[in-house]
């Protein structure tokens, strides 16, 4: 081992590229645990990534066998209830860890100049997690995966002239059917990983080049950014192993939870209409997405016309990703916002309330 470290050493030069990334690399003071959440976002993504890998070795995205596949998975394979029951479980913890990532970031102010790309990019990586969990909720070819999957996909249709084009290329035909679990599976399978870990990539790059963003204080503004530099923190703890410990108890705790859930709530995401195998000539009493989705879902109940619902739906996504450029303002600390702050929160209301309804 010696030996082969002394080899790499000479050749890529180790010590020093540890020492520039992690014990040279200062992080602000007062770092929070907020500040962790991206790590535990990609440690659920590799998580996600391993059961699912292990899960394709008896998965057969057919649409008369995939439902029995999923029971053979739960029910013959060895350890397989277990695997299965962590993707499920995975999937939601990684929408919630991605979601309170960026509320924290919103909530800290560190979207602000220079900081925008950074956002747009964790905007996107928030749409790709849902892409990834919409397209494998498909793929079990349940009663309820068969026709929320039917909803979803005909709600582009609400817009004219390419509406319906957009649902048939969606479906790959005029309804959901083996055609639209292929290329669901194709989807999630090769896409939405390919698409994530680029996007990832390119954020945790913007995050080292332009350096972490100091919480902000209630007494003093940060200065105004003229020009490119590294944001240093020279008198803030290391990377390593300060921040890294952090990291580490909080992906810990992201493994508790995971396993406290199928430990105590195996059903808790798997309701009744996901164990019948899709029948697309019964149509349940109650379709309803998954949490994540009830709150949009509720909106598009609430308003009469559909087209200007969705239309509604597309324009505050917009607004989502292209927040830092809509808020000039040059104070970051929301205290200091009042209207932001109230924003911030009755929006946060809002979405919980739908949500609640939406599960009731």
């Amino acid at each position: 081992m010696s030996r082969l470290r002394e080899w790499l050493e000479i050749r890529i030069g180790l010590d020093e590229l540890a020492r520039s990334q992690l014990t040279d690399y200062r992080v602000p003071k007062n770092i929070n645990v907020f500040y962790t959440l991206g790590i535990v976002a990609l440690a659920a993504f590799i998580f996600q990534a391993f059961t699912g890998i292990l899960l394709m070795f008896y998965y057969i995205p057919d649409d008369k066998d995939a439902f029995q596949s999923i029971q053979f998975i739960m029910n013959h394979v060895p350890y397989g209830w277990l695997f299965r029951l962590m993707h499920v479980m995975g999937a939601n913890l990684m929408v919630t860890v991605v979601l309170l990532h960026m509320g924290s970031v919103f909530f800290l102010g560190s979207y602000k100049k220079p900081r925008e790309l950074t956002w747009v990019v964790g905007a996107l990586l928030l749409l790709t997690v849902l892409g990834f969990t919409l397209s494998g909720y498909l793929l079990p070819w349940s009663q309820l995966s068969f026709w929320a999957t039917t909803v979803v996909t005909d709600i582009p249709s609400a817009f004219p002239l390419v509406g319906g084009v957009i649902s048939k290329i969606l479906r790959g035909s005029e309804n959901v059917s083996g055609v639209t679990l292929n290329r669901f599976f194709a989807l999630h399978v090769a896409f939405f990983p390919f698409l994530f870990s680029t996007l990832f990539a390119l954020h945790v790059f913007l995050v080292r080049r332009i350096g972490i963003s100091a919480p902000p204080s209630a007494s003093r503004e940060p200065e105004e950014w003229k020009a490119f530099h590294h944001e240093s923190h020279p008198d803030g703890p290391p990377f390593y192993p300060d921040f890294v410990s952090k990291e580490v108890f909080m992906v810990i705790i992201y493994l508790m939870v995971m396993f406290a859930l199928i430990s105590l709530a195996p059903a808790l995401f798997i309701p009744h209409d996901a164990s019948i195998p899709a029948d697309p000539l019964n149509t349940p009493e109650h379709i309803r997405p998954e949490w994540y989705f009830l709150a949009p879902y509720e909106m598009l109940k609430l308003i009469p016309n559909r087209f200007l619902g969705i239309a509604l739906q597309l324009v505050l996504v917009l607004v989502f990703i292209f927040w830092p450029f809509l808020d000039t303002s040059e104070k970051t600390n929301i205290l200091k916002r009042p209207l932001i702050l109230a924003t911030f929160l009755v929006t946060i209301m809002v979405y919980v309330g739908l949500t609640v309804w939406g599960a009731h």
